[in-house]
């Protein structure tokens, strides 16, 4: 059997975004639901990563050692419900650095791909932005939008981008994903 693995963004997907940026652990709040949904994955033998954009990090805003506080208090929150993360590749760079590993493009998933071995083809990939759903599929992951974050505003963009399943939550495509495949 393949390795199953599931890919999430984290601010709008795991926790609440802010227009203000997570600055600190203190900021940090997941939506209801979301940990557990990432522990029934794990229990039901799904590996997890994260791929974030945190752009805070080059403009100033919070400092690598803050960003790994935050990721600190996510792994604790997800440990306490059984939850378990196994990597966070993150981009600190902003789009005028015009680095490969910003999504929209697809460099942090080429870089999942490569640490574990594995094509991303059909992997589902989860995000409430549309640069969440551009890399997915750039790098031939499953995009898949969540009206969390911002997904309501990116139902509104996603003409001409094709059939991307669209889900209230998280936990709504854990459901799915372990009781038969997402609707394609």
């Amino acid at each position: 059997m393949p390795m199953q693995l599931v890919i999430l963004d984290r601010d709008g997907v795991i926790n609440y975004d802010s227009a203000e940026f997570i600055k600190s652990p203190d900021e940090w709040h997941p939506i209801p639901g979301s940990l557990e949904a990432i522990a029934r994955l794990n229990q039901a033998g799904y590996r997890v990563v994260v791929i974030t954009n945190q752009s805070g990090v080059s403009r100033g805003l919070f400092t690598l050692e803050e960003l790994h506080q935050i990721h600190g208090k996510m792994h604790q929150q997800l440990a306490e419900v059984g939850g378990n993360i196994e990597a966070v590749f993150f981009c600190p760079h902003n789009q005028k650095d015009d680095c490969n590993c910003r999504k929209p493009r697809a460099g942090m998933f080429h870089d999942v791909a490569n640490r574990l071995g594995m094509s991303l083809t059909g992997v589902p990939a989860i995000g409430d932005s549309l640069r969440d759903l551009q890399a997915a599929l750039a790098s031939g992951a499953r995009p898949i939008l969540v009206l969390t974050g911002k997904g309501k505003r990116t139902l509104n963009d996603l003409e001409g981008f094709g059939d991307v399943p669209v889900y209230e939550d998280l936990a709504a495509v854990v459901d799915v994903i372990l009781n038969g495949n997402p609707k394609d």
